[in-house]
């Protein structure tokens, strides 16, 4: 059984992102850039592949890493990252030891996780406590379960984030089981990141427009209300909370128009 590390990003003139990564075994790599392209290295017992695209969005890049990947397990992962030493044993362990998981949610250092440090079945509310490069998952269970990244989600969307999120509900609402596993796989580098600019106006708008996409109305407010309560900590220097509140209901009105004007468009 082989591990592949499925990471989208953009601009690379080569594969050294694979070295920068410390990915020590097999890499697919989406680079969405101006040209169109396959670039492929077999050195040291390990392939490393580097799809060209100038298709944009990072669901897009991720539902092409999905189609194109070679490993039995996949891991999603971000230019923002150190991977592990032994990371593909440890997610082969774990699959192994986790026979019925389709999805496993690993750990990341340098990411707070409110999760308990236990292994742990994943269900709506702790997935959207997790990210994207937290995620192994079997390839042909996910392949043939349908589920793909939402393009309308995601940087390069408009929506700002969540991609992820709506993948693991959709993944959960297909019958897919999805574990927490306690065990870091990579650390995260600190950097800038590529849509979060801060606690603003627009990254509450964003919020409520994309949770209202991913769980529906009345969910979505009340999951709304939940994060302006508990991560008022976190952003009371950049914004009040009223306004906070004022701006994700905006978002959600905003995609409740968005989607009837689909519904329309498409008959």
């Amino acid at each position: 059984m082989k591990v592949e590390i499925l990471i989208s990003c953009m601009h690379q003139k080569d594969v050294s992102l694979a070295m920068k990564s410390k990915i020590s075994g097999d890499v697919l790599i989406i680079n969405q850039t101006n040209w169109d392209g396959l670039t492929e290295i077999t050195e040291d017992g390990r392939c490393i592949r580097m799809i060209s695209t100038t298709e944009r969005g990072l669901s897009r890049s991720r539902n092409m890493a999905m189609q194109n990947a070679l490993g039995d397990f996949c891991l999603l992962g971000d230019d923002d990252e150190e991977f592990v030493e032994g990371y593909a044993g440890l997610i082969e362990e774990y699959f192994c030891l986790l026979p019925e998981a389709d999805i496993i949610a690993f750990d990341l250092k340098n990411k707070v996780t409110r999760l308990k440090p236990c292994v742990s079945r994943v269900g709506r509310l702790s997935s959207m406590r997790l990210c994207s490069c937290q995620l192994a998952f079997r390839k042909e269970s996910v392949l043939r379960s349908g589920v793909r990244f939402d393009p309308y989600m995601g940087s390069g969307s408009g929506n700002g984030c969540g991609e992820e999120n709506k993948f693991l509900l959709d993944c959960l609402k297909a019958g897919l089981k999805i574990y927490y596993v306690p065990k870091q796989i990579a650390a995260l580098k600190v950097q800038e990141s590529a849509w979060f600019f801060g606690f603003d106006e627009k990254f509450f708008f964003q919020r409520g427009s994309a949770t209202r996409y991913m769980l529906g109305l009345f969910p979505a407010i009340l999951y709304g209300l939940y994060y302006i309560l508990t991560k008022h900590s976190m952003y009371k220097k950049e914004i009040s909370m009223k306004a906070a509140f004022i701006a994700l209901m905006k978002g959600i009105k905003a995609n409740i128009i968005f989607e009837q004007k689909n519904k329309a468009k498409n008959g």
